[in-house]
């Protein structure tokens, strides 16, 4: 978000005084006023020798904030907007794209979840070779590098470099998958605002629009940030939610991203990240693989238009 030093021309009570009363709280950005306790804020602001010049900064970036909310919108209009702005996207795998009634829908955020080998990554890269295939650009933010071009390869079918018309489609493919290794949450903020940036601003390859973000894996990037009785880390990860959701929404993006779990009551296991996270996906599909086998196993945990426990299974993942 903004840093608050562009606010100043537009909004004389976001002055160098409020600056510094804020960067003294690392308080920087828009972002990092919202993750604040506010109430705390207007406290310490209390005790300064400009109260009152303070106080009424902070109600003046909290109407900036509230001014700048997207409008609400009636049934009618989001019904519109999904039939015809929100297109499907295959994942590559026919049974996960029946099982979610064609494949990614785009403007929503789908979260793959499961233990570490259940196939989640695999998933992932099938469905960006796949989306690239089909002339689109895909996003991927490696948090563990996991991302392999040499799947990538097998997926789109070249099992030889010697055959150079495979060679080329790979090439092709590749180019369109832009790979960013992520390794915390802050990383992922700044990747995620270029990106916004250049969508706004149209800065894409005029034949290769971006219908796919993928996070793989979230839990690595949010799980960091949670320890501690601070609120901040939740705050963190709501807020990345909230991004990621933003960008699927406003510019017809399908998001993917994967979960791990962890040890539930009864040692039943369960997604990872905990209650705040879980009303974040739209769709959440728990991947899980028997002991010795290669069938991986898919379960609907969470859809907004199907009931939950559909299951399929696919050897799509060797």
């Amino acid at each position: 978000m903004a840093p608050l030093k562009s606010l100043e021309k537009e909004y004389p009570l976001i002055d160098s005084i409020f600056q510094s009363f804020c960067a003294s709280h690392a308080i920087f950005s828009v972002e990092d006023f919202l993750l604040h306790d506010i109430d705390a804020l207007i406290a310490l602001a209390d005790n300064h020798c400009a109260s009152q010049t303070l106080k009424q900064g902070i109600n003046q970036l909290l109407s900036i904030i509230d001014a700048r909310h997207p409008p609400l919108l009636n049934g009618l209009q989001l019904l519109e907007d999904a039939q015809q702005n929100k297109h499907v996207l295959s994942t590559g795998c026919e049974r996960i794209d029946a099982l979610l009634g064609g494949g990614l829908r785009e403007g929503q955020l789908t979260e793959l979840v499961g233990s570490s080998s259940s196939g989640k990554t695999q998933a992932c890269l099938l469905t960006a070779s796949t989306v690239a295939k089909h002339k689109s650009s895909v996003i991927y933010l490696d948090t563990g590098n996991s991302f392999s071009p040499h799947r990538i390869a097998r997926f789109v079918g070249q099992s030889s470099a010697s055959d150079n018309q495979a060679a080329h489609k790979l090439k092709e493919v590749l180019d369109r998958i832009i790979c960013y290794s992520v390794f915390d949450i802050y990383q992922m903020f700044d990747v995620l605002h270029q990106l916004k940036t250049n969508l706004r601003s149209e800065i894409v390859k005029s034949n290769q629009h971006v219908r796919l973000l993928i996070v793989d894996s979230i839990s690595s990037l949010v799980t960091p940030i949670l320890g501690g009785s601070g609120p901040q880390g939740h705050a963190l990860m709501i807020s990345a939610g909230f991004l990621l959701k933003k960008l699927g929404h406003e510019h017809n993006i399908a998001v993917l991203v994967t979960n791990h779990v962890v040890g539930g009551e009864d040692g039943v296991s369960k997604p990872a990240l905990g209650e705040s996270w879980k009303s974040v996906p739209h769709v959440r599909l728990l991947f899980s693989q028997d002991c010795g086998s290669n069938v991986c196993n898919i379960s609907m945990l969470k859809h907004p238009s199907m009931a939950s426990g559909r299951a399929a299974s696919s050897a799509m993942f060797l």
